[in-house]
């Protein structure tokens, strides 16, 4: 195994990583400005009023995104056992 491909390896891993968490990240991110305006709007400063919808929000891109994180996450595992003897 060579420095090159576990390298890549690496790469390949962290990509895989910060696109799978894209979508809830995103959505957390939106929702939580979403409530900083109705914050500074209403003046109403809960602390729970942040926690709760962003919450609400990840759960609900889990259960949109969750077969599509599945299906990256499966075809990496497969890639990474086929190349398996290669590696050894």
């Amino acid at each position: 195994m060579s420095e090159d491909y576990v390298l890549h390896l690496a790469r390949e891993t962290i990509v895989i990583i910060l696109t799978m968490s894209a979508p809830m990240l995103v959505l957390s991110l939106l929702v939580g400005l979403g409530i900083s305006i109705f914050q500074a709007t209403t003046q109403i400063q809960e602390q729970t009023l942040t926690f709760v919808p962003k919450i609400v929000a990840v759960f609900l891109g889990v259960l949109v995104f969750g077969s599509w994180m599945l299906n990256v996450i499966v075809q990496f595992t497969v890639n990474l056992y086929q190349n398996l003897p290669h590696l050894l």
